[in-house]
């Protein structure tokens, strides 16, 4: 399996540090906002990745981070430790105090991620659960001479760290000359980044430390979570492109200083999303979140479709009429599924001339899914099942034990796609039962009788629809 490694440049071959078990690391929601589809495409790749690593066998410890202190306002510039904190801003705001904020926007995150079908990581740490391990990391910092403390507020001194840059390009040199940066009284230099600030006296959210009373910097919360929960070298590290400077940046130094080892193996960063070839802003009323698609008439699943639709290294280029493109291709393989659940559990012991290489489908599903996570091609391998499929069907029914068969591959893609389909599992079997005399009426030729299955399946709040395979059963 090769994944491009930010770190490099380059795809590499992956390997883990431990034989069969994969340590990861996700960049959390700041949890003061609605997560936006952009974010959401951000944790969709890091869910197909973990998907894709636990299909070819590998079991995955996935930690993701809950952001609840220390994002400052201006995490653009001056090292990310300019502006106010994110969270005592909107608690201001609202009238609210900073852990009501936290909670009611974690919950919105966690909902989303269910109704997205991203699984859940194996542990949510918050960042103000672990205040201890921040301290204990920027102390540690300060006896190697790695970091200084100057008034309560404590730095980290990056021309200590000659590598500095190796993640971003932004090297102390090319800072010097052109970073958005901006004066610190208490810094040594304007590129020095904030471990620890201290609080101003009505501060919000204030803890004690060895300096002052104050908060942690953004930046050193993911070293401590990370660390703490899959060591002091962990085999991958994910967010979006925006977070590789000043974030993970400023994550490598302070990790690497203070414990003497390499911190990531594989940086793994996602494009920016765009909406209709615009950056994605309030200000230009092109901000979506999950609930805005679904108000549009789509669901979840779709929005999930687009979003693979588009290799994670490119900008995706998010269209109303992409979102229609999905939701027909959706249905497209929503379609494809019943109609084979409904074959398959008909009994149909038939031969069939042609013959469905479901070997070399699964094996080109996999070589591209080995490269570098091409979903968008290992979804057109998806598309081509069903388009033989169809032509096949559209002659004649499949055999249950053929069908079975291709319901077994998909349901391996699908492990890997995460879809859910309203399938034949959801229809009743009262209803499955009435569609299925239907059917066998229709090819008797008792069409008056088909047509009074048809009425008490419409009478119960179901629509049958009859295809070449078949049938179909919807709601209505």
């Amino acid at each position: 399996m090769l994944l491009y490694n930010t770190l490099t440049k380059q795809k590499e071959e992956f390997k883990s540090i431990n034989p069969g078990k994969i340590g990861m690391y996700v960049c959390g929601p700041t949890v003061y906002d609605y997560i936006h589809i952009g974010n959401i495409r951000a944790y969709l790749n890091a869910d197909t990745l973990r998907r894709y690593l636990e299909y070819i066998g590998y079991e995955v410890r996935l930690i993701k981070n809950i952001t609840d202190v220390g994002h400052l306002t201006g995490d653009d510039i001056n090292q990310g430790d300019s502006g106010e904190d994110k969270l005592a801003k909107k608690s201001l705001k609202e009238k609210k105090s900073p852990k009501e904020i936290a909670e009611f926007y974690e919950k919105y995150f966690k909902e989303t991620e269910k109704e997205m079908n991203i699984l859940p990581a194996s542990y949510f740490p918050k960042a103000t659960a672990h205040i201890e391990q921040m301290i204990k990391i920027i102390n540690g910092l300060i006896k190697k001479g790695f970091a200084y403390e100057k008034n309560g507020n404590v730095f980290f001194d990056i021309e200590k760290f000659s590598q500095y840059g190796k993640l971003s390009g932004n090297t102390l040199e090319n800072l010097k000359i052109g970073a958005r940066l901006e004066e610190h009284p208490d810094k040594k230099n304007p590129w020095d980044f904030a471990l620890w600030l201290k609080a101003p006296e009505k501060h919000l959210m204030r803890w004690e430390s060895p300096w002052s009373v104050g908060y942690p910097g953004w930046h050193i919360e993911c070293s401590a979570m990370s660390t703490e929960y899959l060591g002091e070298t962990i085999d991958i590290h994910t967010g979006g492109e925006d977070n590789i400077f000043p974030h993970h940046e400023a994550e490598i130094a302070q990790t690497e200083c203070y414990t003497g080892k390499k911190f990531v193996n594989y940086w793994i960063h996602v494009r920016h999303l765009l909406v209709n070839g615009e950056k994605m802003s309030k200000s230009k009323k092109n901000f979506y979140i999950l609930g805005d698609i679904k108000e549009k008439g789509f669901n979840a699943m779709t929005l999930r479709l687009l979003l693979l639709s588009s290799h994670y290294r490119s900008n995706l280029n998010f269209t109303w009429k992409g979102m229609n493109q999905a939701k027909v291709n959706l249905q497209k393989i929503s379609d494809f599924v019943l109609n084979l659940e409904i074959m398959a559990a008909q009994d149909l012991d038939i031969e069939i001339s042609a013959k469905i290489p479901l070997d070399e489908f699964q094996k080109r599903f996999e070589s591209a899914m080995n490269d570098d996570l091409n979903a968008p091609l290992a979804l057109s391998v998806l598309y081509e099942l069903i388009n033989e499929v169809n032509k096949l069907t559209s002659a004649q029914r499949l055999p249950s034990k053929k069908s079975q068969e291709i319901l077994s591959l998909w349901e391996k893609m699908n492990s890997v796609f995460g879809f859910k389909l309203n399938g034949q599992a959801e229809i009743p079997e009262e209803i499955l039962e009435l569609a299925k005399k239907r059917q066998h009426s229709r090819q008797e030729k008792k069409f008056q009788e088909a047509d009074n299955f048809r009425k008490n399946i419409e009478e119960k709040g179901y629509l049958v629809e009859d295809t070449g395979t078949g049938f179909n059963i919807k709601k209505k």
